[in-house]
């Protein structure tokens, strides 16, 4: 399929600036719902209400959502306070409760987004509804791949108002998040669709409360078009993901301290500076190309000297003082040292690639 380039305008999305989802992890009790959203409401502009009707669990026995019942007073409460409402879908009866009553935005779970059955199941129930967006988690392991297909797949079912949800990715490794940002990972696939609204999750991504407003900051930082977040009435005592759900009260305070930045200006005396230092940026990075394939050359040099010596591709001791002394030295003129690691460990191993190639071509 080819890249998608004709996405619309969410009809729900107002203009200005990022726009804010806000609203229970789950609905609990029609009058929680209420309460909850009334609050969310009359404080904050906030763009869109959220809440879980179903919730996968990992494990059987834990609240896995009100159902049918949680979408009634979903409805009252979008009738009550005249605002648009979301909620999360993961097949196609969901769907087409979803949409029976009211719902104005559908989302995918990461659990979902992981199945391309699961996904398909859903784009096809989704058929012939076009004017209902869609907002896409990314996968829980990180796999833009995968998380692009998914977006294909509810694309190719017709439907053009999409949007992707970046709550970070599992990892075994035990880090401050619940769910590791990588924030790469999200600029890459709105590198591969630009025309692609992108939202983040920091409560998924934070897992903790002190944690959703330095993600946000990050996300508009990034130029994140917005921010979804799970608001409580009474977060220490929601039934599910109590930790990372925030007050109304807390919610307007995070909202008003993240500092909005504009991607672009109108000021003209801005726009030349910067087109003065990006054409810097343009030059050096011409001279960097232009010194890597020298190196790639001499690399090459190297792969047939060690061809006519009989001698290996990989010398562990040159790698390591390689790897040793070019990140000290990158440190001495102010550069990051983890960033000349991770940076010489990919020139060594395209160096490794390109000498690998280089003696088999040989020897052939």
């Amino acid at each position: 399929m080819k890249d998608i380039q004709s996405l619309e305008s969410w009809s729900v999305v107002k203009n200005g600036g990022p726009i804010a989802i806000a609203g229970p992890c789950s609905a609990e009790s029609e009058e929680q719902l209420m309460d909850t959203c009334r609050q969310i409401t009359e404080e904050i502009g906030i763009t869109l209400l959220r809440a879980g009707i179903w919730k996968p669990r990992t494990r059987p026995g834990s609240f896995e959502g009100i159902g049918e019942e949680g979408l009634k007073w979903f409805a009252n409460v979008k009738k009550e306070l005249n605002m648009p409402i979301t909620t999360e879908v993961a097949n196609a009866q969901h769907v087409e409760l979803a949409l029976k009553y009211g719902v104005d935005v559908l989302w995918i779970g990461a659990r979902s987004t992981v199945n391309p059955f699961t996904i398909q199941e859903i784009a096809d129930a989704l058929k012939g509804v076009k004017d209902v967006p869609v907002m896409i988690k990314n996968p829980i392991n990180p796999d833009v791949a995968l998380w692009k297909g998914a977006i294909e797949r509810i694309y190719g079912a017709g439907v053009r108002q999409i949007a992707g949800i970046h709550r970070g990715f599992s990892s075994f490794e035990k880090t401050q998040y619940r769910n590791v940002p990588m924030w790469k990972l999200a600029i890459a696939l709105k590198t591969e669709l630009p025309n692609l609204p992108l939202i983040c999750d920091p409560s998924h991504i934070g897992g903790t409360r002190d944690l959703i407003y330095p993600v946000s900051q990050k996300a508009i930082d990034l130029d994140f078009d917005g921010l979804m977040i799970e608001t409580h009435r009474d977060p220490d005592n929601a039934w599910s993901d109590a930790s990372q759900q925030v007050t109304p009260k807390r919610l307007a305070e995070i909202l008003n301290e993240v500092n909005i930045k504009k991607s672009t200006t109108d000021a003209e005396e801005v726009n030349s500076k910067l087109d003065d230092l990006r054409g810097k940026i343009d030059r050096l990075d011409n001279e960097l190309l232009e010194v890597l394939s020298q190196r790639m050359n001499v690399v090459g040099e190297i792969g047939d000297y060690k061809r006519e010596n009989n001698l290996t591709v990989f010398q562990a001791g040159r790698w390591i003082d390689i790897f040793q002394n070019r990140p000290e030295q990158a440190a001495k003129l102010g550069l990051s040292k983890a960033f000349m690691e991770q940076l010489f460990k990919l020139v060594h191993d395209e160096s490794i690639r390109l000498q690998t190639a280089v003696v088999n071509t040989e020897k052939a």
